[in-house]
């Protein structure tokens, strides 16, 4: 054709069923002699700018975000009623289930102005970019506490237990920060696939390390049952910590391999099923977190032993030369102590 190109294409992009797109050509003369190419594309859904896949996102994040609200006032209302028995761990855990609830309002937010106008508003994406960011270090800081036994069993954390929340940490940080460049960059870029597999490796080596943890605490329970006369209430622990080991790894495999294959083999219109299976089986883990865990007066950290003898102690009453020989003797009986003076 000479480097002429007479006609003009155009290409509309719109509905065809369940959101799904229908391409359609179609070509007119063109009025003058040199005609270059142009492309028109206009791509529509049923009152929204999202895919197919995204428009139920909206609504899905706001009611999980009510649920988990919901479960964050529960868990409150349980720490007040057991107030005697709350460690500092547990309003750790009731802060991650606010944080979370309140990180879903924003996504919900987010996705909702993506849907009605084509584009997020910068202040409602970095208010949901914020707490993000917090859900994230909460989440794995206060399951490697849980892990190892702070609060329940101990107050200070060893040297390598120390190192663990060293590592996390930062690449929380680092997987944070690479979310953030994927939501906010296309997806046929370079940096996309670049900063998802970073994304990916990260996340992976945060979930491995919070086992570490869980894992020297069983195996210190184990030594402990076998070298100590509390072996009964040391097998309760271990008991309670390789369940929560097995959660841990099921929350992990469940999230981040099994919902990746179900979202691959799912048509097109039905993968926010993805984000609602991540969500609810968080739910699940919570909540099976915080009934191990509960203040109570049952829970296994909080059981004395009941068969062990009765411990006798002297204690010095006076050290002057006339009561000289007069000690306190104090009894502990089944949790219940007695005092009584007696004169050798």
């Amino acid at each position: 054709m000479n480097g002429v190109f007479p006609y003009t294409f155009h290409m509309i992009v719109g509905p065809r069923s369940e959101g799904l797109y229908n391409l359609k050509f179609h070509y007119c003369k063109s009025g003058i002699s040199v005609c270059p190419p142009q492309v028109n594309v206009t791509e529509t859904n049923p009152g929204s700018y999202l895919s197919a896949a995204e428009i139920p996102l909206s609504r899905l994040y706001i009611c999980m975000a009510g649920v988990f609200f919901i479960a964050a006032l529960v868990w409150v209302y349980t720490l007040m009623k057991h107030r005697y028995s709350v460690f500092k761990i547990h309003w750790l855990m009731a802060a991650l289930a606010f944080t979370k609830s309140i990180s879903l309002v924003f996504h919900s937010i987010n996705y909702h102005f993506i849907n009605t106008q084509g584009r997020p508003i910068e202040g409602w994406a970095v208010m949901y970019y914020i707490t993000h960011l917090l859900k994230g270090a909460l989440l794995f800081i206060t399951l490697a506490l849980i892990g190892t036994g702070w609060a329940f069993v101990k107050y200070i954390l060893s040297d390598k237990e120390k190192k663990i929340f060293m590592i996390v940490i930062p690449l929380q940080v680092l997987a944070n920060v690479a979310y953030i460049i994927i939501e906010s960059t296309e997806e046929g870029s370079s940096e996309y696939n670049l900063w998802k597999e970073i994304l990916f490796l990260v996340d992976l080596i945060c979930c491995g390390a919070i086992l570490f943890p869980v894992v020297w605490s069983i195996r210190h329970l184990q030594e402990a049952s076998s070298t100590d006369g509390k072996a009964a209430m040391n097998l309760e622990k271990l008991k309670l910590f390789r369940h929560y080991y097995v959660m841990i790894v099921c929350y992990i495999y469940f999230t981040r391999i099994i919902a990746i294959l179900l979202k691959v083999t799912m048509p097109f219109q039905w993968q926010w099923c993805y984000e609602f299976l991540v969500e609810v089986s968080t739910l699940i883990f919570f909540v099976m977190t915080g009934y191990k865990f509960r203040p109570a007066s049952n829970n296994p950290y909080l059981q004395l032993p009941q068969d062990e003898e009765d411990v006798e102690m002297d204690e010095v009453v006076t050290e002057s030369g006339a009561l000289e020989g007069i000690s306190k003797v104090k009894k502990t009986l089944n949790g219940r102590e007695r005092q009584k003076e007696s004169t050798l």
